[in-house]
């Protein structure tokens, strides 16, 4: 199947239509006694969908005047056509009179609501008249309808008649519209290609794909790269064809991560206007207390002790909340860092294994190309531990949220030791397997006082550092037993590359590290400050023993009972 616009162009011209609109709403507005009108006007001017169908429908509910009816169920066809009602707008489209002013845009918005609902020949009914009737001087609009009707002709395979309107709308883009024309193009090309005109469609799908590499579009640039993939494979040329689907993995990678910062970017918006409004309401309280004040002042003569107890009280009360905001800056403060180090954390170390994630799909890929359904498991199982792996990396995040705002839930009891180190063991079986990684266990037991969950925590971040720096196959040797009278170890050793001496010192380093202190440049991660503080509130120490080329070794020491 060839990528290619088939939800048509719905909105464009709107801005033309839209002045007709606001002009006639604003003087039915200056006579209108319903304050749901106005309200409905405005939230249509506004372009806010959702209010303008809700006040619109109040208004019907209550006005007889045929004028302000026409008017409102004409808004109320194009909020409820824009939130994807298709059917509730025709009905208010149905009920405009067809000799009022608004049969214009009754014809235009039951042409485009028509298409939408992907009834065709309606639609073509709707579009041919109204441009007929009503196109002249309304250039945008009778692009986008040319457009729409080009697709109702190729819906119903009319190729010639399909064909004929596109060129009409191809006629009214701008020659600077580089969009536009790269989107005919694609559409030309769909054309041809159902209709087995293989060469004329092949050119096509050529240049749009090398003019969208020229275009800033990453939809796009995927849109194009995918109908390359298509086309070559068809062909069998199948090394060109996953060419192009690497491509266009390339370009859904860049669009999720554009849409990730848009999402990041709203939440901190959302934050600030919160922050806003809550100092707005303590500006607000703090204008009704001196209000209070006032009024205490005029009346209170006969009331002097009374007053002034009053005062007092209202003195200790305001110092209290003068301490209080002061104590919750700070805590804001420390937030903002802790997000802005969150946020450098998962941009950094998310790299890697979604890197690998797209390497294990384009191995999958390849894999179901030749039919090696033992590769494509083994592929499957190794980005399964990967993602895996990236699911904690998210669960640090989280557990680092919530012990750094005191959510995280803290209960010391008696365990023993080694059913705990097993059951983490045993979930990493997999992901060891499928790097090639041997686990040796030697676990003796012991009686310990810790938060169960806690420590489990700081041993998967272990295991995940040594997986990820093994460099290749190794092992990793999984030790616990009592270190002294009070205290018992767990131990993990690996075979990996080791941690080169400045490193290592920077390391034990974390016992006294803040997060105001962080400098995520000197390779402080997340997962061992979690470590440290996990380890320091179960009143343990975490100890690093290393050598460059002959692994690592890290000890836990936590208390046990006597």
């Amino acid at each position: 199947m060839i990528i290619m616009s088939t939800a048509g162009y719905a909105q464009s011209g709107m801005g033309e239509r839209k002045l007709t609109l606001f002009e006639k709403g604003e003087r039915i507005r200056k006579t209108s006694t319903s304050p749901f009108f106005s309200k409905a006007h405005k939230f249509y001017v506004a372009q806010q969908f959702d209010s303008c169908y809700t006040y619109a429908n109040q208004a019907l509910s209550i006005t007889k005047n045929k004028e302000e009816r026409n008017y409102l169920n004409c808004i109320l066809a194009y909020s409820a056509y824009s939130k994807g009602f298709y059917k509730k707008a025709l009905q208010s489209l149905s009920e405009i009179e067809d000799n009022s002013s608004y049969v214009d845009t009754k014809c235009y918005l039951e042409g485009n609501v028509n298409f939408s609902l992907r009834k065709y020949e309606e639609a073509t009914t709707n579009i041919t008249y109204w441009l007929k009737a009503y196109s002249e001087g309304k250039t945008n609009q009778k692009r986008a309808m040319l457009h729409n009707l080009a697709l109702c002709y190729f819906h119903q395979k009319q190729y010639p008649a399909a064909k004929t309107e596109f060129n009409k709308s191809l006629k009214l883009i701008e020659p600077t519209d580089t969009a536009a024309i790269l989107q005919a193009k694609m559409e030309f090309a769909n054309l041809y290609y159902n209709q087995y005109l293989d060469d004329e469609a092949i050119q096509l799908f050529k240049e749009s794909y090398q003019l969208a590499n020229k275009y800033s579009d990453l939809e796009l640039k995927q849109n194009t790269a995918y109908n390359m993939a298509i086309v070559e494979g068809n062909a069998k040329n199948y090394k060109e064809s996953v060419r192009y689907y690497k491509e266009l993995i390339r370009w859904k990678d860049s669009i999720w991560n554009r849409d990730r910062v848009w999402e990041l970017t709203e939440k901190d918006k959302k934050s600030a206007v919160a922050q806003k409004q809550q100092e707005i309401a303590l500006q607000d309280e703090k204008i009704k207390r001196h209000r209070v004040v006032q009024t205490s002042l005029i009346i209170g003569a006969s009331g002097l002790l009374v007053f002034i107890g009053f005062l007092v009280y209202l003195y200790r009360k305001l110092k209290h909340q003068h301490e209080l905001i002061s104590e919750q800056k700070e805590a804001l403060n420390l937030a903002n860092k802790t997000k802005d180090y969150l946020f450098s954390v998962v941009s950094h170390d998310l790299r890697s294994p979604i890197n690998t994630i797209k390497a294990k799909q384009v191995s999958l890929q390849t894999a179901i190309t030749h039919g090696d359904l033992e590769a494509a498991k083994t592929t499957v199982d190794a980005a399964i531990a990967v993602t895996d792996s990236t699911s904690r990396l998210l669960n640090n995040v989280l557990h680092w949220s919530l012990e750094q705002s005191n959510q995280m839930l803290f209960e010391t009891k008696e365990y023993a030791l080694r059913p705990l180190v097993q059951h983490v063991c045993y979930d990493y079986e997999s992901l060891l397997a499928a790097n090639a990684i041997s686990m040796q266990e030697h676990l003796e037991n012991a009686l310990v006082v810790v938060d169960k969950e806690s420590i489990k925590i700081v041993l998967r971040n272990l295991l995940d550092n040594s997986v990820k720096y093994m460099g290749g196959a190794g092992e990793i040797h999984v030790a616990t037993g009592i270190h002294d009278e009070s205290t018992a170890f767990i131990s993990v050793r690996d075979s990996g590359m080791g941690i080169a001496p400045e490193q290592l010192e920077k390391i034990n380093a974390l016992n006294d590290l803040t997060i105001d202190k962080i400098n995520r440049s000197e390779g402080v991660g997340l997962g061992l400050l979690l470590c440290q503080t996990l380890v320091k509130k179960n009143l343990g120490k975490l100890l690093f023993d290393s050598e460059i080329g002959q692994g690592t070794t890290i000890t836990i020491l936590i208390p046990r009972t006597s």
